[in-house]
């Protein structure tokens, strides 16, 4: 036997290890941030927290598995099942099944799967999070007589195993057992309790190991290594960014091409069938991966990190072995983890660096924080991360997402996400709720349009303007986690707003039907309409009639929630793909002022493979920035809809966004203002509208056809004008210059302006600008050369004592 207590853990804490010759190899110690346990067993070898090559790592579990078919014999190994433990096993037990070559593997995991019953279930004692579930396809997987092989990668008090076959054993008993583990740490009194067990149980248990030895704790080691964590937690910062990080959105996507119909993974059952399946496809999909993979410049071997994701283990394993197999670059392969463990960058330290980042699967358990280990600071050239679809989610791709805090280390990231599989008739999550309607759900009528979202009308979400203008330009909330206090226009301003809509309705009826017969001709003669609440929302409706009044067509009209900086709701775009053909939706807004949610849908969707069917090209009513080729005019005109907020968008609030009241199966929320239904007016705007239709007829039709046959690529003449403002006003952000009629509207109703821009000249389309300027104390300045009729600026680095660019205070009204 020998014995090491040279590490940091065992001069600090006094654990030891002792064991044969090869444990010290394996294994390295660490401190849990865990109350159950206050150490950690890290594996060399194992591929979950130490980067290593994936040869060495595939190599130790499959040797693993020759032996215990040496010891079952080839009858009893053709009847065995393996079966691997969640999270950290599953790709050693995968490898293991490999070493047996005819037995199916199956991995318990903690992602619960609708439509597929458990077949069983048990606890871990020491883990950080212990519910473990068997969700095998087959239902009989479990329920043959052949030899269960459990692989776990350390053996230590052996309650796991206990646990898992009293449940099984009880369910379906047989007659062998084998325990498969890169290390057997058991003490002398855990020994003889398994013997004890499988005497109780009738049946014979044999263990195969790579190495043993055992684990001496001091008295108080649970106490000391709280201390210890708590010490070394607050004692400094993490490691560096790199000198040359990539910004998260620089990630490369790569389509690797995996198999049709071939699981991601053992969580349902993997087979022989699929296993000589993967086989013949890994050549061709370590290639695609290596082509994504920049170029080796300079001098020495590029390093390369293929990094798993959680119970994700084996197919990243089998990938980055494919891919050390290619040479040209030195591999290493590692994973991602729910384990939480302290970072000390010592050399007798096995956890040197720890990269932590919200859970972005959508875990049952809820929100939580994840970790890679010994990434930053790897000297890595690049990194492949290889997640799941389930796990695809905007998390990942967050300002604080896994793929930023690889980007922040690491030069070159590439994404590979693989198809998650999902067993016939079952389904990942739960079935979505049906659309709100009114008169339940805004004063619109049922047929006008579904509301794709949820009910928040119960929960007080406004907050005073100066407070959130604040609170959002500091950091500390997203725009969308709160709402503006609703405006109550003045006798004045209703009065501005049913002049305009006199005057405009003519104008708004022919854009209308310019952009809905663009729509049907060049887009989907039976399209479904997505309108972008709530400003998209009044002319999803409108569209809706004009078809019907026109065409005699009844289209379906939802309203969906999308957020700046965090994108459309996929769980509507999920629902929609369900119940349409995603190549038959489109999206709707109201207008474009520099382009910034156009954008942004493009982008969202761009980064889920799922939605690729959708088209992100938005048909607006006006475009005056030149950001789409759908619309009904580039002319900057008042659109009355933009004067009032919920009151002209059948009382539904603008859309929120909070982890609190949002969850994973949810769509996004509103509230309906029931109590302002005395000062409704969306049917009145909508009516006014429809009035206008026979009249504008023959114009929309001249209209419509001078548009098919014109040039309409987008200039983005907007976004260029905005740029220019921002940098001549001393701003610098663009978010904080909103061009046109209708966003500078929104800006003197829901933020903190600072003063409005008016092209010299403008008239009367400008009056409720004006009006709502002067009820806030904002200049209006006249200019020349903009390319709206006005543009409003919200203020600039806002505080309720801020002051502008100028020195001059805002006026808080």
């Amino acid at each position: 036997m020998v014995e090491w207590s040279g590490t940091w853990v065992a001069e600090r804490l006094g654990v030891e290890l002792v064991g044969d010759e090869r444990l010290s190899g394996l294994l390295g110690l660490a401190l849990r941030r865990n109350p159950k346990r206050a150490h950690l067993l890290v594996s060399n070898v194992l591929g979950k927290h130490v980067p290593q090559s994936p040869s060495v790592v595939w190599r130790a579990g499959y040797e693993l598995g020759v032996r215990v078919g040496e010891l079952l014999g080839a009858e009893a190994a053709a009847r065995a099942v393996v079966l691997g433990y969640a999270e950290t096993a599953t790709g050693l037990g995968h490898s293991v099944a490999d070493g047996l070559a005819l037995a199916p593997f199956l991995h318990s995991t903690r992602r619960p799967v609708r439509g597929v019953a458990a077949a069983g279930g048990f606890e871990e004692s020491h883990s950080h999070a212990t519910s473990h579930l068997l969700l095998p396809e087959d239902p009989q997987l479990l329920a043959g007589q052949g030899p269960l092989v459990l692989v776990d990668d350390e053996f230590s008090t052996g309650n796991t195993v206990l646990n898992t076959i009293r449940d099984l054993h009880a369910r379906h008993p047989r007659d062998h057992y084998v325990i498969v583990a890169l290390v057997d740490m058991r003490s002398p009194e855990d020994r003889r309790r398994l013997d004890a067990f499988a005497a109780e149980i009738g049946a014979r248990v044999d263990l195969v190991a790579s190495a043993s030895g055992t684990v001496r704790l001091p008295e108080g080691v649970l106490e000391k290594g709280r201390a210890l964590v708590e010490e070394y937690e607050t004692a400094g910062p993490g490691p560096a960014p790199h000198e040359s990080a990539a910004h998260p959105s620089m990630c490369t996507r790569v389509e690797v091409g995996w198999p049709a119909g071939l699981p991601d993974g053992g969580r349902h059952g993997f087979t022989p069938a699929h296993r000589a399946a993967l086989d013949a496809a890994l050549p061709g999909m370590a290639a695609r991966l290596a082509e994504a993979l920049p170029a080796p410049g300079g001098a020495g071997t590029p390093r390369v990190l293929v990094l798993g994701f959680e119970e994700l283990m084996y197919a990243p394993l089998r990938l980055a072995v494919a891919l050390e197999e290619l040479g040209g670059a030195e591999v290493r392969y590692s994973t991602t983890t729910r384990s939480p463990v302290l970072a000390v960058d010592d050399p007798g330290y096995a956890i040197r660096t720890r990269l932590a980042f919200p859970a972005h699967d959508d875990p049952a358990d809820g929100p939580g924080e994840r970790y890679a280990y010994n990434v930053a600071g790897g000297g890595f050239d690049a990194v492949v991360a290889v997640v799941d679809s389930a796990a695809d989610t905007p998390r990942l791709h967050a300002p604080d997402g896994l793929l930023a805090q690889l980007a922040a280390h690491i030069p070159h990231v590439v994404l590979a996400v693989l198809p998650s599989y999902v067993p016939e008739g079952a389904s990942m999550s739960e079935p979505l709720p049906e659309p709100l309607r009114g008169p339940a759900f805004s004063s619109y009528a049922p047929d006008d349009v579904g509301w794709l979202l949820k009910d928040l009308s119960g929960v007080e979400l406004e907050a005073p303007t100066e407070e959130r203008e604040e609170a959002i330009q500091s950091g500390g909330a997203h725009y969308a986690e709160s709402l503006p206090v609703e405006y109550q226009p003045s006798p004045q301003y209703q009065e501005l707003f049913r002049a305009a809509l006199d005057t405009s309705a003519h104008r708004i009826a022919r854009a209308v039907g310019v952009v809905t017969e663009t729509v049907l001709t060049e887009r989907s003669p039976r399209p479904v309409l997505v309108s972008l609440a709530r400003a998209g929302t009044p002319v999803g409706v409108l569209m809706r009639r004009w078809a019907r009044h026109r065409h005699g067509l009844d289209l379906p009209h939802y309203a969906v929630s999308i957020v700046r900086g965090r994108g459309i709701d996929p769980n509507a775009l999920r629902w929609l793909a369900a119940h349409h053909d995603p190549a038959d939706v489109v999206f709707v807004d109201g207008w474009t002022g520099k382009g910034a949610i156009t954008r942004e849908l493009a982008a969202a969707l761009g980064e889920f493979p799922e939605f690729e069917g959708f088209d992100p090209e938005i048909a607006v009513l006006a475009d005056p920035g030149s950001c789409v080729r759908t619309y009904g005019t580039r002319e900057d005109f008042l659109i009355p809809s933009a004067c009032l907020n919920s009151t002209v968008s059948g009382l539904i609030s603008r859309t929120v966004l909070r982890r609190d009241l949002i969850g994973p199966g949810d769509f996004h929320g509103a509230k309906f203002y029931r109590e302002l239904a005395g000062a409704d007016v969306s049917g009145d705007f909508l009516d006014a509208v429809t009035a206008r239709f026979d009249e504008v007829e023959a114009d929309v039709d001249h209209e419509a056809k001078a548009l098919r046959d014109a040039d309409r690529t987008p200039s983005w003449e907007g976004w260029a004008a905005v740029e220019r403002i921002s940098e001549a006003y001393g701003i610098h952000d663009v978010n904080l210059v909103k061009p046109g009629v209708g966003e500078t509207t929104r800006v003197l109703l829901r933020r903190v302006p600072w003063k409005i821009l008016a092209g010299r000249g403008a008239g009367a389309d400008l009056d409720h600008v004006r009006l709502l300027a002067e009820q806030r104390g904002v200049p209006v300045e006249e200019v020349d050369g903009l390319p709206y009729r006005c543009v409003g600026l919200i203020h600039p680095q806002y505080t309720r004592g801020a002051t502008g660019a100028d020195g001059k205070a805002v006026a808080a009204q």
